[in-house]
């Protein structure tokens, strides 16, 4: 009972959208630039005033915040971005890539798993309310707005159908 849509480059997000997942990407700083360039930023902000959830997943997590940095050239130039601004969360691109396999649970108690892989490391306000607690003991991503805007870097976040029920069940 899901409509998923691969929106293309000059299509507008549809109105009647629930959820808007930004996914991961190699290159955030460059592909947020192109998200803007898309349109696409004016009209998440305005999916996002029409109470439209939002999930970004690694790279998509990351520009859901308010800045991106990457001092050392780690996908590219030297520099910073301004991200979304859709969660009080800055990211600062490392040449320490983390990769391993999580298993836990979400902020609402549904199990995940899955893996993470990636070269950021985000803190802020909104890192204090985790979208996900791992069983390890630690956490990851963050929820926003009462649960609207959420983001992590679990990839194959999907793949848990409890997980997937849930977070559906709540659009």
């Amino acid at each position: 009972s899901v409509d998923v849509a691969f929106l293309q480059p000059g299509t507008p997000i549809p109105a009647e959208a629930a959820l808007v997942v930004l996914p991961g990407s190699k290159a955030t700083m460059a592909d947020l630039s192109e998200l803007r360039r898309a349109g696409w930023d004016v009209d998440l902000l305005a999916h996002v005033r029409r109470g439209g959830a939002v999930l970004g997943i690694c790279g998509g997590c990351q520009m859901l915040g308010r800045r991106i940095s990457d001092p050392d050239g780690i996908e590219g130039p030297p520099g910073e971005i301004e991200g979304l601004g859709l969660i009080e969360m800055d990211t600062v691109l490392t040449g320490e890539k983390l990769l391993r396999a999580v298993s836990g649970a979400s902020w609402t108690g549904a199990p995940v798993e899955g893996y993470e892989m990636h070269v950021g490391r985000s803190s802020g306000a909104a890192c204090g309310t985790p979208m996900l607690r791992f069983a390890d003991g630690h956490v990851d991503g963050a929820v926003a707005r009462n649960g609207a805007i959420t983001g992590c870097y679990l990839h194959g976040l999907f793949s848990n159908d409890a997980f997937r029920a849930d977070f559906l069940s709540r659009m």
